[in-house]
């Protein structure tokens, strides 16, 4: 199918569709979506969730206790939104059940760049896939189940179509009530469509915003009378009147109210009415206006402090549904968030060296962070982030101590994604020569912003301690690691040979045996091998030597018995491995001739130095970037 074809295959689709009133009740009687509410129509489309049993996975199980929780596929690029996301599909399944929240106006209340827009649009787009059936031409697509009386009609409609009393609770329109006069009562001449909600056409969505304070009225919600009209009806004629307000454009729908606190008091009226009663007053002497919809607002936490803490708006308060849009407090979930921005940008195939997005992640993470007591702040990220601390970190507490402790508005301040793209953007674009992203580069840009951003004095010597005492030395570690890891592949050997020496001294020791070492005919007693031991397991700091030589023999044993024999790779048991390591790469000098880019003394040196440049760019480096890192690397070592 072309793009032309399929463009105007979608056209099609969403035509209306033309039927008689008797034709729409008998619709009716076959399938209850017909007469679906808006509030049932969000949750059919949002669909199924896909329940996870987190007691299954080690780290969702320490992020939710090991609850079930539910993921909705619709929103499934909305990363660390698990708990606000449910509550907002729980307000569409009550409304939908007929109970207080059909009522209510959902709020989502959140800091800046928190993601309350596109939650906003993702709901106004879901909202687009599900059609409605209204009166043809009425100017607030209101139900033709308006067009009878609950009381009279009811029972008979109830009896003869199926349809629940509880879905006539709209009322006529004014618009609608001069047509049944002018048609003598008889309501089977007016006509039914079938329409797709459309954010582009202004049916049955609509968007509203909080204008000056000093000219702004209520017609931006109820519409109001078209002056061009006066020569031919009178000012009261509902032909007269223009339905141009967002509760008469959003009817069946959603309307969505952006900042909503932002607009006067007198303007937000007509939003009490029309959720309680399910209408409101035009501004002229018309019957009142049918509203069946959804009324979504959002605005940031100062305006809701503002107008909570204003006696004077009780009545409104207990007509808002809160649903908290806090910052993502998860680094694996925020650098997901920074992935899909990525994404969406022409910076998706730049160069992004490891741990860049990481490194941002953590400092926008600990910045939404409530320091806690008695405990390290970047600890408590690991921990929610669903790690387990309790071998490195004896003091960090559980995920639900530190949730109590840090109290409900946790992740309601801090610095935006917005900033945290900004900073990226700036990172990617720092060498002139090459856009590409690295941590040094972001360390610089992030110190760099915070000084540009006037922040008050603790706020900022609190940011700038996260870079200088969490996140630049544990990437001097990282990136120490990552070189190394890249040089020591050029001498595994090497590594495979202390890792059998350890294995075979450790042996020995253990079963207090004298070792002759075959090539020297050297004669090592116990005292002599847990001295050559000692010299691999210092520099690691291993304190526990005991029991480690007795963990790594029984490793080795087990391992040779599932390898002919044969000692496994010495980067097959992390722990020695790690220990390994440090024994390779105690003097940092050891790797200079092989990682610095100055000219090399031989061909040899030259062709290791190639092969280490390679392995690097392989890990996920531009060339460009090695030399940055390495240098960067060696000069900060010397420093320490």
């Amino acid at each position: 199918m072309s793009i032309f074809d399929h463009v105007q295959d979608r056209f099609s689709r969403v035509q209306q569709e033309d039927m008689s009133l008797e034709e729409y009740l008998a619709l009716c009687r076959r399938d209850p979506k017909v007469y679906a509410s808006a509030a049932e129509r969000m949750l059919e489309a949002v669909g199924e969730p896909e329940v996870i049993d987190t007691a299954k996975d080690p780290r969702l199980s320490r992020i939710f206790s090991n609850k079930v929780i539910r993921r909705y596929p619709a929103f499934a690029e909305f990363h660390g939104m698990e708990e606000a996301i449910e509550q907002i599909v729980s307000y569409f399944r009550h409304a939908a059940q007929g109970l207080e929240e059909r009522k209510q106006i959902l709020y989502l209340l959140g800091p800046v760049g928190g993601g309350k827009s596109s939650l906003a649009e993702r709901l106004k787009l879901l909202m687009e896939r599900i059609p409605f059936y209204a009166i043809k031409g009425s100017p607030v697509y209101e139900s033709p189940l308006g067009l009878f009386s609950p009381e009279e009609d009811g029972e008979l409609l109830e009896k003869e179509y199926g349809i629940p009393q509880r879905y006539l609770r709209s009322v006529m329109s004014p618009w609608a009530a001069k047509r049944l006069n002018e048609y003598g009562g008889d309501i089977s001449q007016f006509r039914v469509v079938r329409l797709y909600p459309s954010r582009l056409n202004q049916i049955a969505i609509s968007k509203t915003e909080p204008g000056d304070e000093n000219n702004q009225d209520i017609s931006s919600l109820v519409g109001k009378v078209d002056i061009r009209q006066l020569e031919l009806y009178s000012q009261d004629d509902p032909d007269a009147y223009s339905f141009s307000g967002g509760l008469c454009r959003a009817n069946q729908g959603l309307m969505e109210f952006v900042e909503m606190f932002k607009a006067p008091i007198k303007v937000l009226h007509p939003l009490l009415t029309a959720t309680q009663e399910g209408n409101y007053n035009p501004t002229e002497g018309m019957g009142a206006i049918p509203f069946d919809g959804v009324i979504l607002a959002h605005s940031n936490e100062s305006e809701w402090q503002a107008f909570r803490n204003n006696r004077n708006n009780e009545a409104f308060l207990d007509r808002v549904y809160i649903v908290k849009v806090p910052y993502c407090l998860r680094v694996t979930e925020e650098i997901k968030i920074y992935q899909k921005l990525l994404e969406d940008s022409s910076l998706n195939a730049a160069p992004c060296a490891p741990d860049t997005l990481r490194m941002l992640a953590q400092f926008s993470v600990l910045s939404r962070l409530k320091a806690p007591e008695n405990s390290n702040i970047y600890s408590k990220m690991r921990v929610y982030d669903g790690e387990n601390l309790k071998d490195t970190d004896p003091r960090a507490k559980s995920i639900q101590e530190y949730r109590d402790a840090a109290g409900v508005d946790e992740g309601m301040q801090g610095l935006s994604t917005r900033f945290a793209f900004k900073i990226l953007s700036k990172v990617f674009n720092f060498d002139s020569t090459e856009v590409a992203a690295n941590p040094v580069h972001l360390l610089y840009v992030l110190e760099q912003a915070l000084e540009r951003e006037q922040l008050p004095s603790e706020v900022f010597e609190r940011y700038l301690g996260f870079i200088k005492e969490y996140m630049a030395p544990r990437y001097v570690d990282f990136i120490g690691k990552e070189i190394q890891t890249a040089y020591l592949e050029s001498y595994s050997e090497y590594g495979q040979n202390i890792f059998d020496r350890y294995v075979t001294y450790a042996d020995f020791w253990i079963q207090d045996q004298e070792y002759r070492d075959h090539e020297t005919g050297e004669l090592l007693d116990r005292q002599a091998l847990n001295e050559e031991l000692e010299k691999i397991e210092k520099p690691a700091g291993i304190s526990n030597p005991k029991d480690f030589r007795h963990e790594v023999v029984n490793f080795v044993l087990r391992a040779r018995a599932q390898n002919n024999g044969m000692n496994p790779s010495w980067q097959s048991y992390e722990k020695l491995k790690g220990v390994i390591e440090h024994k390779m790469f105690a003097n940092t000098e050891e790797l200079l001739p092989v990682i610095s880019f100055n000219a090399k003394a031989s061909r040899s040196d030259q062709k290791k130095h190639e092969d280490f440049v390679a392995r690097m760019v392989d890990r996920g480096y531009t060339e460009k970037q090695v030399r940055l890192l390495s240098e960067w690397y060696l000069r900060v070592r010397k420093s320490q």
